[in-house]
């Protein structure tokens, strides 16, 4: 977590150094984003055959040899080898999107809803010690941010060292093709499409926002350290909610809180456009990370209504390509958005796919409500 978190600070700027057009600073976050997507559904089934322990060993192996290719890629100026060390560490994180499973599976049933929370909490402190190692290491290489990437590598060895000591069971395999209904008709139901809505565009917009707020902050003429402490408050307005999210849920319903969501971000927006203070871009930023929450949690909360449990693999794995592919392709377009047209722009371009899933998230609510009368 801490590694990927340090990556959110520091990838576009480091991408901004080697790229051979500003507009492409963002392509590497962007290749690193749609490696996770596409390597996420063959880690399960890795895992599922040989084991968590070695499925997580081998996903911290990718990930330290890509730190360690993109930081001799930031020391060499080369852009492409750059994309190619953001690959592998998205496979990583591809791998480390099961450990809160590991976490669920390992537990006993009373303590189980604790040790999720125990990952989750990994989030908040992962939200503080990336980014501040990324403050620590940005200048300790002769060229900016390769002592960074070097440093995935100790956090890598780190984690191997730790999950040789842990005993993980081996997880059920999943069954991807699955029963029930053809999948066209599963995503062809409202509920499923405002769920996909509300994780894909709050997934979206928090992370074009994000990844371009390094980028707007040095064109503002602050300093790294300014954007690394955003990013940090940023993250924790990201995962600190989810302790009470799914109670708040349970008290005013899903609807209510994936609409609560979409305002928070719209807030976030009236914030950046605002003012570009350094106090501007923390409370965006803060914003726009619980909107983030409740939007994505609402939505994959909402998404279980959609299928029945022979259907739950295919669901969640359409539903996660969807989201995925949005944040690549965010990613991708926020550096050339930003060098293109500006911080102010990009806002406005973000309040539409907003304020749609504020409206459609109204109408879903008022469509249940005139359904149970």
């Amino acid at each position: 977590m801490s590694g990927n978190s340090m990556l959110l600070a520091v990838s576009a700027l480091a991408g901004l150094i080697i790229a051979p057009d500003p507009s492409l600073s963002t392509v590497p976050l962007a290749c690193q984003f749609a490696a996770t997507t596409f390597s996420t559904i063959p880690a399960s089934l890795f895992m599922a055959r040989v084991g968590r322990r070695v499925g997580f060993t081998i996903g911290q192996i990718i990930g330290a040899v890509g730190g360690g290719i993109a930081a001799y890629a930031i020391q060499s100026g080369s852009f492409g080898l750059f994309i190619f060390g953001s690959i592998l560490f998205g496979i990583n994180n591809a791998f480390a999107q099961y450990y809160r499973f590991a976490a669920a599976d390992t537990a006993t049933e009373d303590f189980r809803s604790r040790a999720i929370s125990y990952v989750l909490a990994g989030g908040i402190i992962a939200a503080f010690l990336g980014p501040q190692l990324a403050k620590w290491t940005a200048e300790l290489s002769p060229v900016m941010f390769s002592a960074s990437y070097a440093s995935i590598i100790g956090l890598s060895l780190v984690s191997i060292t730790f999950l040789q000591f842990t005993r993980i069971p081996l997880p059920p395999k999943p069954e991807l093709g699955g029963g029930g209904r053809p999948i066209t008709q599963i995503m062809a139901q409202p509920v499923y499409l405002v769920a996909v809505l509300s994780g894909s565009l709050g997934y979206g917009v928090m992370n074009m926002l994000m990844t371009s707020t390094p980028l707007a902050m040095t064109f503002c003429g602050f300093g790294f350290n300014d954007a690394a402490t955003v990013i940090q408050w940023h993250i924790v307005g990201m995962f600190l909610p989810s302790f009470f999210t799914g109670n708040l849920i349970k008290r005013f319903g899903v609807i209510n809180i994936i609409a609560v969501g979409a305002a928070l971000q719209a807030l976030a927006i009236v914030i950046g456009l605002s003012g570009t203070e350094f106090s501007h871009f923390t409370a965006g930023l803060i914003a726009l990370g619980l909107g983030w929450n409740f939007m994505f949690i609402g939505g994959t909360t909402l998404l279980t209504e959609a299928y029945t449990p022979e259907e739950r693999a295919k669901t969640q794995a359409a539903n996660d390509f969807t989201v995925f592919s949005v944040v690549a392709i965010t990613a991708f377009s926020s550096g050339l958005l930003h060098e293109n047209l500006g911080w102010t722009s990009i806002n406005l371009i973000s309040a539409l796919p907003v304020a749609l899933v504020f409206v459609v998230a109204i109408w879903f609510g008022l469509r249940r409500q005139l359904r149970r009368t």
